[in-house]
């Protein structure tokens, strides 16, 4: 039974989920690059680039163990999710950017995700313990990611009525989904979980403000507005946990490298809630202290 969920069920699952993301897109969210490239650049720069170092420096700093070190990596290789986009709505982001900035990352993470994860694995692992990710395993992941969202946006295009009907249904079972792969992960590797609580739970912790710090204040620092710099901030915080959970119990096979995705899922959607009530707080007060100054 438990090898059906890993290798049948969890691929299957996860393809249902990408499916999902793939029936909101058209290609109009990917033509939509050029009315704000600047912004749709720098995020892109901040969640391949920045996060995936500062990813690197806390795994060093923290000195994780090798396989829970991989699986960090993962999860900061692991695009944003399309929960961003609701965490937009509920804030006051820019949505369209959201939807933009999830089609090209769906479509990078098909590539960028194994190489990433390949250079810690040669790098974490020793050599007696190194495991890289084969070629067909490369294409596994590739299957996974990017075939099941073109198969959604193909629906979309063609039946837009179905992909409307199958949208709510699918966003329910990517919950209980996510709900039963963090469950998954942490009930195979318990007792190790348990060993690795404060490692990871802080490490992962530290790494949710970064993600959201940065993806607010860097774009800021290059002149993006707040509508877009909170777009970039949930698309950037809010990893697509559910993907790199199932990467490391079904392509990998490691319920260790799984952790740090399975704690960052409960952690995030708290810290994304509360930043976005921060950064509307602090958006009110300003307000209120530029019209006394016109007044």
């Amino acid at each position: 039974m438990d090898s059906f969920l890993i290798t049948i069920f969890l691929p299957i699952a996860l393809a249902i989920i990408m499916m999902g993301m793939g029936l909101e897109l058209t290609l109009n969210d990917f033509k939509r690059v050029r009315q704000h490239p600047k912004a749709v650049f720098i995020a892109l720069f901040c969640q391949l680039i920045v996060l995936v170092s500062i990813a690197f420096i806390i795994c060093k700093l923290f000195v994780l163990p090798p396989m829970i070190a991989v699986g960090f990596m993962l999860l900061a290789a692991s695009p944003g999710g399309p929960t961003a986009n609701l965490y937009s709505y509920l804030y006051k982001g820019d949505i369209a950017l959201n939807i933009t900035l999830t089609a090209i990352n769906s479509v990078i993470a098909a590539f960028s995700l194994p190489f990433i994860v390949n250079i810690a694995l040669q790098y974490f692992m020793s050599s007696e313990q190194h495991v890289g990710l084969q070629f067909s395993k490369i294409i596994q992941v590739f299957v996974i990611i990017l075939v099941p969202v073109i198969i959604g946006m193909v629906i979309k295009y063609f039946s837009p009525n179905i992909a409307e009907k199958l949208n709510k249904p699918v966003r329910i079972f990517a919950i209980l989904f996510l709900l039963f792969v963090v469950t998954l992960a942490i009930s195979k590797d318990y007792q190790k979980l348990i060993n690795y609580i404060g490692l990871v739970g802080g490490s992962a912790f530290i790494f949710c403000v970064c993600s959201l710090a940065i993806g607010y204040f860097v774009p800021r620092v290059f002149g993006i507005n707040r509508f877009q710099a909170k777009a970039c901030a949930f698309e950037i915080g809010i990893h697509n946990s559910t993907l790199a959970l199932t990467i490391a119990l079904t392509v990998m096979n490691s319920s260790e490298a799984a952790m740090p995705a399975a704690v960052y899922a409960i952690l995030m959607y708290i810290m994304a809630a509360l930043f976005g009530a921060f950064l509307n707080q602090s958006e009110k007060k300003e307000s209120v202290h530029n019209k006394i100054i016109v007044s």
